[in-house]
């Protein structure tokens, strides 16, 4: 393991590798009216683009993700962070929807990436610090997904909704090039093959019942991230009268979300992270009302999008900490699971949310992402209770 002096540096460049491509995600969500318009497509066919790049994520994250138990990985990383840049490319220069929406699924498959770090800083980390610098490389993750909305909006204000997939493609290969040059070599002590290695999913699945609630509960949270960002840029565009720049200036609230996941890795740390969860799921909730009820408010519609944020990461830091604790030589399937679940609740979520909207205006998606937050609460609520029936009758905690 490297000292922590080093240590600290490297997870510096994990936390900026992760974030830089897991922005590849959403880079779309605030140019959906353009792409829209430049298509020739509704607005309800354009959120197709957020959903297909979920769906090709989670099959990323289903199918190349365990890889990082059983190939070298940060060769894994470097190698896939090429293809990343291939799709983008593609993406810029698509000529008709249909293959902008194939290059889209191409993105979300290899942006994987960001997954298969994330365990690797869990695997450095000291145990007593893990929380602490998982939370460092997931602040980094998170920026990336909240900043990338802005950028977005910002260089297509500039230089037109293309550009950004250019400017992402370059930014790849230098990623590519440093995970090479400064990652150090972790070939995993999994050798029994890729077919053995798929199949141990399941059973980890199966067996590991925290991880099953871990996994769901952030799959509701998620979803309802998904349905605010994907709709509130019509919100903004269509009632507000805002500009795809001053789009992008709004987006930029969601980076106090990535202030969570710190302050969640060393909560997680000191033992609070069942009421740290039951808390941010509250939250979420409270969050996509208050976006309903304040929609004739920029400024109401800004805060709801802080506190949502805040929940959603901070919720995950808190999974993270507590599922890769459960099996040290299954990090990255115990990533597979939770992450999988989690994108495929936000694809499904996005879809929803594009057609409510469409359907019902911003009352749809708003209140549509309050409930699936409580449905997660519902879940914690009852695994707390079981948990303390359990020890008052002098069991086993449950996980």
């Amino acid at each position: 393991m490297p000292e922590i002096r080093n240590l600290r540096l490297i997870m510096v460049v994990l936390a900026f590798s992760c974030g830089a491509t897991v922005a590849n995600l959403y880079y779309a969500q605030p140019l959906l009216a353009e792409i829209a318009t430049a298509f020739g497509v509704s607005q309800g066919s354009a959120a197709l683009v957020v959903t297909l790049t979920q769906l090709g994520y989670a099959a990323g994250l289903a199918l190349l993700m365990p890889l990082g138990d059983l190939v070298e990985n940060r060769a894994l990383a470097s190698r896939t962070l090429v293809f990343t840049a291939l799709a983008l490319v593609v993406a810029a220069v698509a000529p008709v929807f249909g293959v902008f929406l194939a290059a889209s699924v191409l993105i979300g498959v290899t942006s994987v990436v960001a997954q298969i770090l994330i365990p690797f800083a869990a695997h450095l980390a000291p145990e007593e610090q893990r929380g602490r610098f998982v939370g460092t490389v997931m602040t980094g993750l998170l920026l990336g997904i909240l900043l990338a909305r802005t950028l977005s909006s910002l260089v297509a204000g500039a230089f037109g909704w293309r550009t950004i997939y250019f400017v992402s493609a370059v930014l790849m290969l230098v990623v590519a090039v440093a995970a090479r040059r400064m990652l150090p070599h972790r070939r995993p002590t999994h050798d029994e093959g890729y077919a053995r290695l798929m199949r141990s999913i399941l059973t980890l699945a199966r067996e590991e019942p925290a991880l099953r609630r871990r996994a769901v509960c952030q799959a509701l949270m998620f979803g309802a991230f998904s349905a605010f960002w994907t709709s509130v840029a019509f919100e903004l565009v269509g009632r507000h009268g805002l500009t795809q720049t001053e789009v992008g200036v709004f987006a930029l609230v969601g980076a106090a979300g990535a202030a969570a996941a710190p302050l969640a890795g060393r909560l997680g740390d000191r033992g609070h992270g069942g009421i740290g969860s039951g808390i941010a799921l509250a939250l979420a909730a409270v969050a996509m009302v208050v976006a309903w009820l304040g929609a004739g408010s920029v400024v109401v519609l800004a805060l709801a999008g802080v506190v949502l944020d805040l929940a959603v990461q901070g919720h995950q830091v808190l999974s993270q900490r507590e599922i890769y604790g459960l099996r040290a030589d299954a990090r990255a399937r115990i990533n597979t699971v939770f992450m999988t679940t989690i994108f495929v609740g936000g694809a499904v979520a996005s879809a929803v949310a594009g057609s409510f909207y469409d359907a019902f205006g911003w009352a749809g998606p708003t209140l549509f992402g309050a409930a699936l937050p409580l449905i997660g609460l519902a879940i914690w609520a009852t695994a707390t209770t079981r948990q303390a029936t359990k020890e008052k009758l002098g069991g086993h905690p449950v996980a």
